[in-house]
């Protein structure tokens, strides 16, 4: 049976109905006998872009899938309407679109997986995470890897991180569980002016039922992710697998094979059972602030 998102529900958007057409692909062509060779031959293609296709890393053309869908026995009129229009849907273009002047391509990927995702799980160990930072830190952020960019440059890329950061905002929001190193606590990216109006937004943010936030103090030593940070991101359908992010400076890694699921989901588990408690959040954010950033 063909399962279509509905709707508005969390997993619409144009990164995620691309996965989800083609696993959908992928299950109708292994149930139908057919080798990726033999389809990417019947779309005039190769073996690659099939299962490019399938694992939703590249557009679709909708002649292409009409053609796979006869390959694969697809004679159900209303069955292939659906996955067609699954097929339109997912070339639409998101809302960080607009913003493509200053986007690399690598990140854009991550910020559609990033706004279908049900359960957002990160480890940061040099900044605030991204979707809880204030605008003005945002900014000194921004400056430090495009301090010759120029103001109106600036102003885009803080207004991207800005959009960013609606999702937490909307009807159903995903879950967002982070893991913050108390090093990026005490960095004073901006200055204390900028840490003071930061960690007083993080204290507000830990009042939200869908953000958890748990510090790793400095007298935890050592622990599982010193390698560096990760995201860990799950959708609300079944079918679509985790993906751990792992950004780098001028490109990403995205990780979606068992193995490396695994060993991320280990690392994240143990981090969150070194670090202090959530509970414990405000008292600690608030003890950094009488400490380091008082006025």
């Amino acid at each position: 049976m063909t399962m279509v998102p509905a709707e508005g529900g969390p997993t619409t958007g144009p990164t995620v109905l691309r996965m989800l057409l083609g696993s959908q692909l992928r299950r109708l062509r292994e149930s139908s006998g057919v080798t990726r060779e033999g389809a990417g031959w019947e779309i005039r293609s190769s073996e690659s872009k099939i299962s490019r296709m399938e694992l939703g890393r590249v557009g679709f053309k909708e002649r292409d899938v009409a053609d796979l869908l006869t390959l694969y026995g697809v004679t159900d009129e209303g069955e292939r309407e659906a996955l067609l229009k699954l097929a339109r849907d997912a070339n639409s273009p998101g809302w960080w679109h607009r913003y493509g002047d200053v986007l690399p391509s690598w990140f854009q990927s991550y910020l559609g997986l990033e706004a279908a995702a049900a359960l957002i799980r990160s480890y940061e160990v040099q900044f605030v995470p991204g979707l809880l930072q204030t605008r003005e830190y945002a900014r000194a952020v921004v400056l430090l890897g495009h301090g010759t960019a120029g103001s109106a440059e600036i102003d885009r890329r803080v207004s991207l991180r800005m959009q960013r950061q609606q999702l937490l905002h909307r009807d159903r929001p995903p879950q967002l569980w982070a893991v913050v190193d108390e090093a990026a606590l005490r960095r004073p990216i901006g200055g204390a002016e900028v840490m003071r109006g930061q960690l007083t937004a993080l204290i507000e943010a830990t009042k939200s039922p869908h953000i958890r936030l748990q510090v790793i103090p400095f007298a935890a030593g050592g622990h599982a992710a010193a390698g560096g940070a990760f995201t860990i991101l799950r959708f609300g359908d079944q079918e679509l697998p985790d993906i751990v992010y792992i950004e780098q400076l001028t490109s990403a890694i995205y990780l979606d094979k068992r193995d490396d699921l695994e060993y991320y989901a280990v690392a994240m588990e143990r981090l969150c059972v070194e670090a202090e408690p959530p509970e414990r959040t405000p008292e600690i954010l608030g003890r950094l602030l009488e400490e380091h950033y008082q006025a």
